[in-house]
């Protein structure tokens, strides 16, 4: 259903600044809607997003529909951390995907989402979805951060590109790093041999991206070791490439590590199939109220259990 948003232009600067600090709009949702002809400037079409504007003067958006994503809505039970009209914080089981992908049509967080937040979504960049500003593997449990509108997205992503973000994850990696706390700097990119791995990168290569893990032992085995990382950035599957890189890959990972042969009868007999890597905590400042805002997730089962065995 479209709609209509009207206003006056808060603080003089340019429109599309302007407009977005009026609305619960994006600054590029702002320039589209300009492009298409839906905004009005005291009863004049707008056509120039860097136009200079008057504190005062009335506005009018035409503002359309949003499309509907092409992923059906499913009803997938979620363990919710937190929601507000802005975004919805999710516990994410191992063995989820995150987004409909090839091989991945449905059973998805995004299908789950669409049918919890369903009547919720004003629409990111025109189209009726979650705005999703970050992932974690299929494999990997935790908390993400989603947005429901326009806004929040924007607000969001900008924390996770300028690496503000908090993000605290347990890991259960093979044997005992020396020395038991560290900082792993180490640059990312795609493996020359797998295209589907993700490698360490020299300090100078002009390709990949600049990663940084610091790492603190929790508990130790001596077999394998709890492991406390938090990401300075965030690059894909950067903890597991990161710890491997270091000789002590995740547990159960099947892409960077192989498992200790002292710990096989363990992972079999629990059927731990998973790299042991659990999203614990998130942190950020709230894009609509500024204020900063962090959530805890526990382990869940296989984790406790996988550390009750190798313990014991």
């Amino acid at each position: 259903m479209s709609e209509t948003l009207t206003g006056t232009i808060p603080t003089s600067t340019r429109l599309d600044k302007a407009l977005a600090e009026a609305t619960d709009l994006s600054r590029e949702r702002i320039k589209g809607l300009i492009a298409e002809g839906a905004v009005e400037i005291a009863g004049r079409r707008a056509t120039t997003p860097s136009a200079k504007v008057e504190a005062g003067t009335p506005f009018t958006i035409a503002l359309p529909a949003p499309t509907p994503l092409e992923a059906e809505p499913q009803d997938i039970p979620l363990a919710v951390a937190y929601e507000d009209e802005h975004l919805i914080v999710v516990d994410k089981p191992a063995g989820m995907v995150v987004h409909p992908a090839a091989g991945n049509r449905d059973g998805t967080l995004v299908n789950a989402l669409l049918h919890h937040c369903k009547g919720e979504l004003s629409g990111i960049n025109g189209v009726e979805r979650p705005g999703i500003v970050h992932r974690i593997d299929k494999d990997t449990s935790g908390l993400l951060v989603v947005a429901k509108t326009d806004s929040a997205h924007e607000g969001l992503a900008k924390q996770f590109a300028e690496h503000s973000i908090s993000r605290r994850y347990i890991a259960i990696c093979a044997g005992q790093p020396k020395p038991a706390e560290g900082t792993i700097d180490a640059r990312l990119g795609r493996s020359d041999r797998d295209r589907k791995k993700m490698a360490v990168l020299p300090p100078d290569a002009s390709r990949g991206k600049h990663a940084v893990t610091h790492y603190r032992t929790i508990n130790s085995w001596g077999i394998a070791s709890k492991l406390e990382c938090r990401l300075e950035t965030g690059r894909t599957h950067q903890v597991r490439v990161h710890c491997a890189s270091i000789g002590h890959p995740l547990l159960g990972d099947p892409q960077y590590g192989r498992d200790p042969k002292a710990l096989r009868p363990i992972l079999e007999k629990l059927g731990f199939k998973r790299q042991a890597l659990h999203a614990a905590s998130l942190g950020f400042v709230h894009p609509a109220t500024g204020g900063r805002v962090d959530f805890q997730a526990d382990l869940p089962r296989d984790m406790v259990e996988l550390i009750d065995e190798i313990a014991r």
